[in-house]
């Protein structure tokens, strides 16, 4: 095997982790993502439960104070209250 070999291997290499990499970070900006949970573990008073991509621009998210959840569409610009006064433990209820 010649260094040439080596060197086009570890070029490749590199572009192909760093365009994985660019993939992640537009799916990510343009809200590919899909569902995201957050964990309720942290004691804190506020905190998002849930967030979920509407489409590219715009947002579902779940938000919970104290033991009441808020339902919010977050967009770029604006901020829509969908929902208020979610009692939080009977949302987990079955």
């Amino acid at each position: 095997m010649d260094l040439d070999v080596y060197l086009r291997f570890v070029v490749a290499l590199v572009f192909v982790l760093a365009l994985i990499g660019v993939v992640a970070w537009v799916g990510r900006r343009m809200g590919f993502l899909g569902r995201v949970t957050m964990g309720r573990g942290n004691g804190g008073r506020i905190g998002v439960v849930e967030a979920v991509a509407i489409d590219a621009k715009r947002r579902l998210v779940l938000v919970r104070r104290d033991r009441v959840e808020h339902l919010v569409i977050v967009g770029p610009t604006t901020e829509l209250l969908v929902e208020t006064g979610i009692n939080a433990e009977d949302a987990t209820k079955p």
